[in-house]
């Protein structure tokens, strides 16, 4: 439908392609009024086919909101014409021909053949007339939905520039909300890195894989993962990785933690954490130990052999002592098996519910002999001609200890001699299945009144460093797990915490 805007003198008219808007006169009779007296066509009436090309609106659209000026049409003056628009032909002739009807019926009137005249003029007419009332039908007819379409068109524009404008706000939102999103979860990652349990969270850490592992530094934990890599290929575990078996094994001897803690910990079954630690202290077992747990040669013994000692028992090879750890016991109460700790015995080999050990330690302080525990009530004269010690002994080499074990003859027959510094104030850590207590400082001078106090300041310290060596073992641990060498789990975890304890620098030296 072509439309043509009504002001006088504005030549714009709705075509194919135009870029101008149409709008029809408002319904509301006050607003619509207004539009007329802006219009300003004296004695002239809008019918439905009536038109306002956008041109005369300041922001070049009507607005429906009272309060602003295009609410009203006021461009007016030198009204522009579209470019897009032809120069009036053959369109134009119904308007002519309506003010040339318009003109005749005024003249015939005044000369009185009004009636006559205008039926003939009406004959003459007619076509127009027919055309015009047939432009008129069609106006009427297609008004509504030509100006709907107008103002959807206008509508369907406003609302694309706004999703345009919204569009480009949120895409700078969008870009500030992912700056944002990046710097939290790259915080969030580096939380969680330094919360974690991983090889790069322990790597710069070196009080954290002290707390956790009881080594001094990442470089020597590095070091035992180098030793036990080759040996964990057999190890089928798909949730843990090499480093994290043995960050739980060593966590397990470290501070003791439950089985169940650690699963929560690793974020895997207890079942997995039981079978790593099984496993991995035996492979500790047979690998690191005797890399660290070693009997020296004699030459080495007297290479390094402290002051202390140097004048009063230049050959000593060994100091030995023994110690206990309680475990738990199974009681059967009303049929149901439960654990209980075992009490700790006020002297040595008078308890079936401790395991006994003997220990010898080099006068440099470190651990070259661990025996395979056995029940408290087996005497230390027994448990030192079992263990082996005796057959590393060569003739005349001096065992020295802090109290008289009853082996003196067993000693003296390799050959060898022992010598007892007798027992120190206090009670004696061997004779003890309790705690340790706090070694006393070496007195001045290197005095040879140390040795007797020298190896309990070793155990001390492998106790404090693997806390689960104080017990009470579970009895899981205490089970052999190797019929050929009968030595149960527990047994090797004392062999593997002394061995780590012969990694860390802070191993006692006599001096």
């Amino acid at each position: 439908m072509v439309h043509t805007c009504v002001v006088a003198g504005c030549r714009n008219r709705r075509t194919p392609g135009t870029a101008l808007s149409f709008y029809r006169f408002p319904r509301d009779p006050e607003r619509k009024q207004r539009w007329i007296a802006a219009v300003n066509r004296e004695g002239w009436v809008p019918n439905d086919g009536s038109r306002l090309c956008s041109t005369h609106f300041i922001s070049g659209k009507q607005v429906k909101n009272p309060r602003s000026p295009d609410y009203v049409p006021s461009v007016f003056t030198a009204a522009p014409v579209c470019p897009e628009m032809k120069e009036p032909g053959a369109l134009d002739v119904p308007d002519k021909q309506e003010a040339r009807v318009e003109a005749a019926n005024a003249l015939l009137f005044l000369q009185g053949q009004g009636t006559s005249a205008v039926g003939e003029c009406a004959q003459a007419v007619h076509p127009v007339e027919r055309e015009q009332e047939a432009m008129a039908e069609e106006s009427l007819s297609s008004s509504l939905s030509t100006d709907d379409e107008d103002e959807v068109d206008e509508s369907t524009c406003e609302s694309k520039r706004g999703r345009f404008s919204q569009t480009c706000d949120a895409q700078v939102n969008f870009e500030d909300v992912l700056k944002a999103l990046k710097k939290e979860n790259q915080t969030l990652r580096e939380s969680v890195e330094k919360m974690s349990l991983s090889e790069s969270s322990l790597r710069n850490d070196a009080e954290k894989v002290k707390f956790y592992t009881g080594l001094p530094n990442f470089f020597v934990l590095e070091t035992v993962m180098w030793l036990l890599a080759p040996h964990m290929d057999g190890m089928k575990n798909a949730k843990l990785s090499k480093f994290q078996q043995l960050l739980l094994t060593l966590m397990r001897l470290r501070l003791d933690l439950r089985n169940q803690d650690l699963a929560y910990r690793f974020g895997v079954k207890v079942a997995t954490v039981t079978r790593t630690v099984h496993q991995m202290v035996g492979i500790m077992s047979s690998t690191l130990v005797p890399t660290a747990v070693f009997w020296p040669s004699r030459a080495e013994l007297r290479k390094n052999l402290p002051a202390a000692l140097r004048a009063t028992h230049p050959d000593c090879a060994v100091i030995v002592d023994c110690f206990t750890v309680p475990f738990e016991e199974p009681v059967s109460r009303g049929g149901q098996q439960q654990h209980r700790a075992a009490p700790s015995s006020q002297g040595a080999g008078t308890n079936n519910n401790v395991l006994k050990y003997l220990i010898g330690v080099a006068p440099q302080g470190v651990v070259t002999f661990v025996s395979r525990g056995v029940p408290g009530n087996v005497s230390d004269r027994s448990l030192t001609e079992s263990s082996g010690l005796l057959c590393k002994l060569l003739p005349g080499d001096v065992v020295l200890a802090s109290r008289d074990l009853g082996i003196a003859d067993s000693v003296a027959a390799r050959g060898a001699r022992f010598k007892s510094a007798g027992s120190f104030q206090g009670e004696g850590f061997g004779a003890s299945g309790g705690s340790p207590p706090p070694p006393p400082p070496p007195p001045a001078g290197g005095s040879c009144e140390s040795v007797p106090r020298h190896v309990d300041r070793v155990i001390s310290m492998v106790k404090q460093r693997y806390a689960m060596l104080t017990g009470p073992v579970e009895s899981p641990f205490t089970a052999a797990s190797e019929r050929t060498s009968n030595l149960s789990t527990f047994d090797k975890i004392v062999q593997v915490a002394c061995a780590l304890n012969n990694l860390c620098i802070s191993a006692a030296p006599l001096e």
